[in-house]
């Protein structure tokens, strides 16, 4: 396949000669995921499985990256057009002055879990966190959000437990069977893996749209493309296209079973538990839209939750329409 550089030199040269210039590489599109191997994220790696980003003559290249807030760092730098993370970053970073609006809504529940060490049978519930070392998959993350919250509604203060950034899949898994952390938030397929071993059991689940609105008091619309408002502004041709490559994926996603989507992820997602990686997206596969729509309910219930804790946003007027669009989406044939 010729370089962009190659396609480029051909246009010019046919422009000198008075030919009609040769059609130019889509500039390429950087978006950082906040773990493609989560399966909260996995439309990400999905969409370019399927071959969906091709099919829109998208240069789309997905970053991996092990926390939601490294990678919220690196699309404020400028160095990546977008962000696959949690829907909560661009709520909270309104009430920095900085607006991010998610483009295209993934799901409407965080498909996480708070996991209790089995080392601990007496842990009951988020009460006990008090005076423990808690895992988060880094500190300003998403799970690090919820994990506050969970904490502050039952009773404990920040300062009275310790998030501590552990990342997911090995490293969280390793944290815990060294007794670095005594619970921990994560997600599938790290869950499985736990649970499987016997080295954990689940303290709150967060899985499904339900066990959201029982542990967060309503719907919690988590993973999503989030992209600077200006950027979407500006490009609003590459971001329907981007829009048009996601519905389609989260379509897939609602009209396969878990074992044909799990055909189309590279291997080392889930290794040698296939099964395991299959039946934790059975049972989490309902927190996907079906369309990207962002859920009517689910804003309010995020800035509920990040004022409970963050003393940044008490008390400020946040503007929740100008933290996502429904343009792009709704447009998708």
């Amino acid at each position: 396949m010729p370089s962009r550089r190659t396609l480029l030199a051909a246009a010019a040269f046919a422009a000198i000669i008075g030919l009609a210039p040769a059609a130019q590489a889509a500039e390429k599109i950087v978006i950082v995921v906040g773990g493609y191997e989560k399966q909260i994220y996995l439309p990400a790696k999905l969409a370019e499985s399927l071959g969906y980003f091709k099919d829109e003559e998208l240069d789309v290249e997905l970053l991996n990256d092990t926390a939601g807030v490294d990678a919220e760092t690196e699309m404020l730098a400028g160095t990546v057009q977008g962000v696959v993370g949690f829907y909560d970053h661009c709520v909270d970073l309104q009430g920095k002055g900085k607006f991010v609006q998610s483009v295209v809504q993934f799901s409407q529940a965080p498909g996480e879990v708070i996991l209790a060490s089995s080392k601990y049978p007496d842990m009951k519930s988020a009460a006990d966190f008090k005076g423990k070392d808690v895992g988060v998959t880094g500190l300003g993350s998403s799970t690090n959000f919820l994990t506050l919250y969970l904490a502050e509604k039952a009773g404990v203060k920040a300062n009275e437990f310790t998030t501590l950034p552990v990342g997911a899949g090995a490293t969280f898994i390793a944290a815990m069977q060294q007794d670095q952390i005594q619970a921990g938030m994560t997600t599938e397929p790290t869950i499985g893996r736990m649970l499987k071993s016997g080295a954990a059991r689940v303290l709150i689940d967060m899985r499904t749209v339900k066990g959201s609105e029982e542990a967060l008091g309503g719907t919690y619309p988590a993973a999503s493309l989030y992209m600077p408002t200006a950027w979407v502004e500006k490009n609003k041709d590459e971001v329907q296209k981007l829009a048009n490559a996601f519905v389609k994926t989260l379509r897939y996603i609602n009209t396969h079973t878990a074992a044909e989507i799990t055909e189309k992820m590279p291997k080392e997602f889930y290794g040698d538990d296939k099964d395991g990686y299959i039946k934790g997206l059975e049972a989490g596969k309902g927190m996907f839209t079906a369309d990207g729509v962002m859920p009517e309910d689910g804003p309010k219930t995020v800035l509920a939750v990040l004022q409970s804790f963050k003393k940044e946003l008490q008390g400020k007027q946040i503007d929740l329409s100008k933290t996502f669009t429904t343009e792009f989406v709704k447009n998708v044939k």
